[in-house]
């Protein structure tokens, strides 16, 4: 490929983000690192992806963590449904087009599928650090999206819940910190 090419290419990634980047960028982690605003259906299928995955992990903690990471569950299972059921009002009134995934993606349910299988005296140095990662992430995702979404009511309501959110990745963080 000759270096007009490859210039084209680069210029027609950029010139494009919202039809091209977007869904790529979302999924490899560009538009994160870039501050690019997720589209909406990909705002809507991570953001009930990440619950469906708190929820799930949840409650394995609740059988396998000890009493930190057991209370810290019920907080995760009991906020994330709540974020769930809004996101699903949402699109079902109609004010959000999106498809709602009805499954863990792959990169996912590998985690999940990670954390079911790790011993209980185990458990907290995978569970830990997967809350701190997962909260820095919606984090992320939310911020990008409440600041420049193009859907004024998902817009309005990621930017309610982000304080929702970092108050979790701060209980995360004391909660790994702690296993230290």
């Amino acid at each position: 490929m000759n270096r007009f090419s490859i210039s084209v290419a680069v210029a027609a990634l950029f010139a494009a983000p919202t039809v091209f980047a977007q869904s790529i960028g979302e999924k490899t982690g560009v538009n994160s690192a870039l501050g690019i605003s997720p589209t909406t259906e990909d705002f809507v299928k991570e953001a009930a992806t990440s619950d469906m995955l708190e929820i799930a992990a949840a409650k394995l903690a609740q059988d396998k963590g000890n009493a930190e990471e057991r209370k810290f569950a019920e907080q995760m299972i009991a906020d994330h449904t709540k974020t769930s059921a809004d996101i699903k009002g949402m699109v079902a009134g109609g004010d959000v087009k999106a498809d709602l995934p009805s499954t863990l993606d792959d990169s996912s349910q590998k985690k999940l599928d990670k954390l079911r299988d790790t011993k209980a005296s185990a458990f907290p140095s995978q569970y830990d650090p997967m809350q701190v990662s997962a909260h820095k992430d919606a984090v992320s995702l939310f911020e990008r999206y409440s600041k420049s979404g193009d859907n004024a009511k998902l817009k309005d309501w990621a930017g309610k819940t982000l304080p929702t959110l970092r108050h979790h990745l701060d209980m995360a963080e004391a909660l790994d910190k702690a296993r230290d």
